[in-house]
């Protein structure tokens, strides 16, 4: 049983994952002032395939669990979240909202983490570097805002 819902949480994380596939960073991306402390390009699908892996496992973990309504709850509402930040910030190129985005992303991984905490010690533990990445993603993200701030975001219509 366990496998299955690993399955069904990676096939959750792919979908989420694959918005980053729609829309790439760029030679946009690449001409925006950063901070020093920006990663490397590589370390971002490095980072995201390690974290998707690991909250597979924690989720399954958990939905294993007869305690689990609040935590797969809290879960499932960082995904539409998690999922939506990518066409924001790299689609609209609209900081501002994007960083309105990751905060909500930051809030509900952080209360999943509690969460799954509260039902399994492990599967807590896995979820600790998705909201470390999330944390670094939210300062990167004000971080960008603020260092370019005559960025004109795209219209839909401009996509």
């Amino acid at each position: 049983m366990f496998w299955l819902f690993f399955g069904i949480f990676l096939s959750a994380c792919a979908a989420a994952a694959a918005t980053g596939a729609l829309f790439e960073t760029g030679a946009w991306y690449r001409s925006l002032t950063k901070p020093s402390w920006n990663p490397p390009d590589w370390v971002f699908p490095l980072a995201w395939t390690s974290i998707y892996l690991c909250i597979s496992v924690a989720g399954a973990r958990v939905a294993l669990s007869e305690s689990n309504v609040l935590a797969l709850s809290l879960f499932a509402l960082q995904f539409p979240i998690n999922t939506l930040w990518t066409p924001v910030f790299f689609g609209l190129r609209r900081m501002g909202a994007a960083f309105v985005i990751v905060i909500a992303m930051w809030i509900a991984v952080a209360a999943s983490t509690v969460a799954f905490f509260a039902v399994d010690f492990w599967a807590g533990m896995l979820m600790v570097p998705y909201l470390a990445w999330v944390t670094i993603a939210s300062a990167l993200n004000w971080s960008i805002w603020r260092l370019n701030p005559g960025l004109v975001p795209l219209k839909p219509s401009e996509l």
